[in-house]
């Protein structure tokens, strides 16, 4: 796991992505080309501190994986169940809102524990942020990250990319879909559900969808799946546009222009406004789209990012 979120390039490479005009990095780095970003954080910090935020997230999607393989695979019963809907330790529901919210169109009303479960989710995710999901504990972010790992490496430009409203309209579908056929017809589909089912039942269909994910964020759209197209992940969006956790530009003036934020953010578009005053005074990423992944954090060697909450608006 570690090959694909760790970037590192050498000096030489460092100093002819300085010599590039801001205008054609900033492009670059919007489509997802700039090749190894962070050296100059791995310089200014150490390499511990310029991948903190990646580690921390790689050993929370695996840890949170663990707990629901190893009662398949060992039958150690920690969690029962998948991410859609599970038991922890035979007391804890836990239950994917948006799942909820597809029974509910399919009219079908949720048992007692599923909405307890679904209300302690959701909760959660409306109190730090609904994109915590796709970043901290989706299994597919580990997918579409090597995506756009490998990319950078081979260097690869251009894409045809959707628009970003067209995750918001295939919610709709999925919603839609689930109200005409009174089943929860996305869930055979999706991509989350499918690697916990490839990783119990072995190579088929799963794997297949799971690895179309990753063809598509490689050689078609950068980012492409999460950033455009992902409904589970427009869901999460729209419940957390006022969560307390949000990622502060607070030393923004301190920001060289080296936009290597921009090439490693799966969301790109939310960093502008707080880093460049776009639109705002404040250096708060306020955009429901933001994930609170902590790359930006990560890869800044002048320490331009920390994580805060949406009423801490000031710069230091």
């Amino acid at each position: 796991w570690a090959g694909f979120g760790v970037e590192a390039m050498s000096a030489q490479t460092t100093t002819q992505a300085r010599q590039v005009p801001p205008t054609s990095v900033r492009g670059a780095a919007m489509r997802g080309v700039v090749a190894r970003p962070g050296q100059e954080a791995i310089e200014a910090k150490g390499w511990l501190r310029a991948h903190k935020w990646l580690l921390l997230r790689r050993l929370s999607q695996l840890g949170i994986l663990a707990l629901f393989l190893v009662g398949p695979w060992f039958g150690w019963w920690v969690v029962k169940g998948n991410l859609a809907s599970s038991l922890t330790l035979g007391v804890l529901p836990l239950t994917d809102p948006f799942v909820l919210a597809q029974q509910l169109a399919a009219g079908h009303w949720p048992y007692r524990e599923a909405l307890l479960g679904g209300g302690i989710v959701l909760a959660f995710y409306l109190l730090l942020g609904g994109r915590l999901f796709c970043a901290w504990v989706c299994p597919v972010n580990l997918v579409t990250d090597a995506a756009a790992w490998l990319r950078r490496r081979l260097g690869l430009k251009g894409g045809k990319v959707p628009s970003g409203s067209t995750r918001y309209w295939l919610l709709g579908f999925v919603l839609v879909i689930a109200a005409v056929t009174g089943s929860l017809a996305w869930e055979w589909v999706n991509p989350v559900s499918m690697v916990h089912r490839g990783l119990i039942f072995g190579f088929g269909l799963a794997w297949g969808i799971v690895g179309a994910v990753f063809l598509y964020d490689l050689l078609i759209a950068p980012r492409g799946w999460c950033g455009h197209l992902c409904p589970q992940g427009a869901f999460y969006g729209l419940i957390g546009r006022s969560a307390l956790l949000r990622v502060s530009a607070a030393r923004r003036s301190a920001c060289n222009d080296c936009m290597d934020c921009f090439a490693v953010c799966p969301e790109p578009q939310v960093i502008r406004p707080a880093l460049k005053g776009a639109g705002q005074d404040h250096p708060l990423i306020l955009d429901g789209d933001c994930t609170t992944c902590g790359r930006c954090i990560d890869v800044c060697g002048k320490d331009v990012f920390r994580i805060s909450t949406r009423f801490d608006r000031s710069e230091s």
